[in-house]
């Protein structure tokens, strides 16, 4: 099975968990996602099955918009909700102003320390396995880009807000820095994912219904069209010869060629058949292959 699925993350399991269950459910052992989230998150997860998961390269870096809530008064040691409290509760008093203008300034582009529990790797090793053995991760800063952040409402102790952050960036960091500033300490207390890159809350379907459609066979319809993959690619459709070259690694011509240096190559409407770069005019050396 090979496509691109988008699943509505629950909360309380990791995005490894949804995987797990996505696999069992298709029968397709090579599964893999797009952007972890994080336990407590919600929300948008693309999945890459089969053969598409040699297109995570191309994917992996695309920008992802959060809503969610921020409560302040203390700050915990994993930044979110999950985590134990690093300093008794202090009472706060919040005025929306005061917290948008605060917001206003972690827009643009910055340098940004993940969370000490995050699954950055360490010599190899997930520096939240780090912090859970009692060690200080050897963090390094991150450059990383919001693009919007707007405080939608302030009631008593939590904010609500939505994101829109590079890949790579962490918004419980966010949230922490922004208790500091305010001197009153601060966590992330919910968190769902809307977009990710091109993919859409709108597109995802509930991990019970993945289920249930892999189940029956019928999960391929309901995955995202190859057409619409990777949209900054033009499209090319080759004939059967080509393809056949192209499914050997060969290089190709590709008359349709418009001036990209990466294409996607298709065997008619929906087969996507791989990647090609662009060696010289209208010649193109496959990347990727997918079938």
């Amino acid at each position: 099975m090979n496509g691109l699925l988008i699943v509505d993350k629950p909360g309380g399991m990791t995005s490894h968990d949804v995987v797990a269950r996505v696999r069992r459910a298709t029968g397709e052992a090579s599964v893999g996602h797009l952007g972890t989230l994080d336990p407590m998150a919600t929300g948008v997860l693309p999945l890459l099955l089969g053969k598409f998961t040699r297109l995570a390269q191309f994917l992996n870096a695309s920008e992802k918009a959060y809503t969610g809530t921020i409560r302040f008064g203390f700050a915990t040691d994993t930044y979110d909700a999950e985590g134990q409290g690093t300093s008794a509760p202090c009472a706060v008093t919040l005025t929306l102003e005061a917290v948008r203008a605060e917001a206003a300034r972690f827009v643009g582009t910055m340098e940004q320390m993940p969370p000490p529990f995050s699954a950055k790797k360490i010599e190899g090793k997930p520096a939240y396995k780090l912090a859970r053995a009692g060690k200080t991760p050897d963090l390094k800063p991150v450059r990383i880009a919001v693009d919007a952040f707007t405080i939608e409402s302030v009631e008593g102790d939590t904010a609500q807000f939505a994101m829109k952050i590079s890949a790579g960036g962490y918004v419980r960091s966010i949230a922490h820095a922004m208790g500091q500033a305010l001197g009153c300490g601060a966590h992330l207390a919910s968190l769902r994912r809307t977009a990710a890159g091109p993919f859409a809350l709108e597109q995802a379907l509930p991990l019970g219904e993945v289920e249930t459609l892999g189940a029956e066979g019928a999960l391929e319809a309901r995955m995202v069209h190859p057409r619409t993959l990777l949209p900054e690619m033009p499209a090319v459709t080759a004939d059967e010869q080509t393809v056949g070259r192209i499914r050997n690694g060969m290089q190709v011509n590709l008359p349709e060629y418009s001036g990209a240096s990466l294409v996607k190559i298709f065997a008619g409407q929906r087969e996507l058949v791989g990647i090609g770069k662009r060696v010289a005019g209208t010649l193109f050396q496959p990347v990727v292959v997918l079938a």
